[in-house]
């Protein structure tokens, strides 16, 4: 798929692996929808990205909250006439033991990082159709593919993506419209810092581990390209990849290395 000038709908676009797609697609002439809670922190990435002010529109949305996706997805559309891409980037992840995590926090996670996702993939799909092209990324994560200590709810939310993700690759195989699953590594962005705990806090800190993830600008080069050559799937990350490749040829390994994990 030819990137060059596509209309492209970001959510999560306030920060994190979003905000830096932003910097990456305005290299290529896009025109953007910008998503996210945060209106003045969309306001700034906008003020960033480097093209006309007429190039980036503001489309504020709560993941958590969609009650009429259909009315959301026609703003996106009338932004600039139709939408290219959209990249599901917004998410919350977590940091708890699932001893300690309430059912409401289980079901929070799995509202916005799944029902959010393709609730706006399935609103904005019949355009797509329509006009019998389009592609639709979602942002999964390495322990979509394996659970991990105190991912609980986290990683069944990134399960359930794939799962979707992967049924819509096959039913929608010759329509025109493609689907990419973006299976991140470690990333250096805010994600564990604005993670949530058992009971619903902020978890407020940053793992050492994302530390020392890859950054988001390499990142969004890395999903940008997959979605050029229409992949289907993509891992991104550095060594942490490895334990995808372990997971699914020695899970015997996996299940060890896994009990030696640190819960934090």
């Amino acid at each position: 798929m030819q990137i060059n000038n596509k209309i492209v709908w970001i959510t999560g676009a306030s920060s994190g692996i979003g905000e830096a797609l932003c910097y990456e697609l305005v290299k290529y002439d896009c025109k953007l929808i910008i998503s996210s809670r945060r209106t003045n922190e969309l306001e700034r990435v906008k003020e960033q990205c480097n093209t006309a002010s007429s190039n980036v529109k503001i489309l504020p949305l709560d993941l958590a909250n969609l009650p009429h996706p259909e009315q959301i997805a026609n703003k996106a559309i009338n932004a600039f006439g139709k939408v290219d891409i959209l990249i599901n980037s917004g998410g919350i992840t977590q940091r708890s033991m699932l001893k300690d995590t309430s059912l409401e926090v289980d079901r929070k996670i799995m509202d916005i990082d799944y029902f959010g996702t393709i609730a706006l993939a399935k609103a904005i799909l019949p355009h797509m159709l329509k006009n019998k092209s389009g592609h639709i990324s979602a942002i999964s994560s390495i322990v979509g593919r394996f659970g991990f200590p105190m991912r609980s709810a986290y990683s069944a939310a990134k399960h359930a993506l794939h799962g979707f993700f992967e049924s819509a690759q096959a039913e929608m195989k010759n329509t025109g419209v493609n689907f990419l699953i973006v299976v991140p590594g470690r990333v250096k962005t805010n994600v564990s810092v604005n993670a949530i705990t058992g009971t619903g806090e902020t978890y407020g800190k940053m793992d050492e581990g994302q530390e020392d993830g890859i950054t988001a600008e390499e990142c969004a080069k890395k999903i940008v390209k997959a979605i050029s050559k229409n992949k289907k799937e993509v891992n991104i990350g550095s060594t942490d990849i490895l334990l995808v490749y372990i997971h699914r040829y020695a899970p015997w390994l996996y299940r060890i290395i896994a009990s030696r994990i640190s819960a934090t």
